[in-house]
């Protein structure tokens, strides 16, 4: 969980819980936390992560359309953006190259940028 909060645009790992937390927190990952720590030792990894309230938060048109977009692009995190998307944008504005990119390769200010862009 930890490593997901933290995992930034590219990684296998980064997902909605990344761009939703990373949009108004700066995380950082601080270390692992070993098994042997706790009574049973679970059979996961543990991590400790450090979120501060985010400076400046990305400009969207609204956190509801900003939400709707980040959870609809991951749904088919494997697809193509552009096919993921469809029925949030106009169709003239999904032949953007940006809609060529995968969602894991979108920044969370990519995806604030685009919410002034919906429909």
């Amino acid at each position: 969980m930890a490593q997901r909060v933290a995992s930034k645009p590219g990684n296998k790992a980064y997902g909605i819980l990344s761009v939703l937390v990373q949009a108004y927190f700066d995380v950082e990952y601080l270390f692992d936390v070993d098994e042997q720590a706790f009574n049973p030792p679970p059979k996961v990894k543990s991590g400790v992560i450090k979120l501060k309230p985010a400076k400046v938060i990305p400009d969207m048109k609204s956190e509801q359309k900003f939400n709707l977009l980040v959870k609809t692009a991951f749904n088919q995190r494997r697809k193509m953006l552009r096919n993921g998307v469809r029925g949030l944008f106009d169709e003239e504005f999904l032949k953007d190259e940006l809609f060529s990119k995968r969602a894991e390769q979108l920044s969370v200010n990519d995806f604030a940028a685009l919410t002034f862009r919906m429909k």
